[in-house]
């Protein structure tokens, strides 16, 4: 059987159990580690059982338990920030104060490079395309590898459910739009890493998911 030209490997990091991904394209073993949210060690240790060479960092938004130890491992491994949106620059500049909340210790930032829909991010000789996702905060962004079939959905749609849309800048009828227009366009027989919990299909929630399966959203 060929290597698939993508591979990915889930980390669950922070007390919030965020699923940070490691990316990695197998013809060049060149990674991104999406959504860096705490425990280093953890994600360094899990680099180096994939035996990858992490090359830049990707977000899907700004919440503390998906951006607070970007900074650190940014600086750690001399790699580039790439997302979300600009318009979480809000949740950036606060993770300093969000992190003792949860139990997390975040450090603020700017990425280099706020992104944008229609950009495309490499990782190796992959190329995955960026979508804007607003919804669970406004400046959530999606990444997608169409030869894959494969999608990093960050905190948009879960196994059986969807983001929360109760925190600043959230707004449930946004997120079920960007679900709608921006994730199934993309082809029910595409996988996806959501932002916490098991990976699932758009096929799946489309026939079973409570709050966005076609019976739900027909009602």
């Amino acid at each position: 059987m060929t290597n698939p030209p993508l591979r990915a490997a889930i980390v669950p990091v922070t007390p919030i159990q965020q699923n940070c991904t490691i990316l990695w394209c197998t013809a060049t073993m060149k990674a991104a580690v999406i959504d860096p949210g705490g425990d280093l060690p953890r994600i360094m240790a899990a680099v180096e059982q994939a035996g990858v060479t992490v090359e830049k960092i990707l977000l899907t938004h700004g919440h503390i338990d998906h951006a607070g130890g970007a900074k650190r491992l940014s600086n750690d491994l001399g790699v580039p920030i790439e997302g979300p949106h600009e318009a979480d620059r809000f949740w950036l500049q606060r993770l300093d104060q969000d992190g003792p909340k949860y139990g997390i210790s975040g450090v603020n930032f700017e990425p280099d490079r706020w992104l944008v829909e229609g950009d495309t991010v490499s990782v190796g000789d992959l190329v995955l395309d960026v979508y804007e996702t607003p919804g669970h905060t406004e400046g959530h962004v999606i990444f997608h590898h169409a030869p894959s079939k494969f999608a990093q959905v960050g905190d948009v749609l879960f196994q059986g459910s969807v983001g929360r849309s109760d925190m600043p800048g959230g707004n449930h009828q946004v997120l079920v739009k960007s679900i709608v227009e921006k994730l199934w366009p993309l082809g029910s027989d595409t996988s996806f890493i959501p932002g916490h919990g098991p990976a699932s299909t758009f096929a799946h929630e489309r026939a079973t998911n409570m709050f966005v399966s076609d019976r739900a959203l027909a009602a």
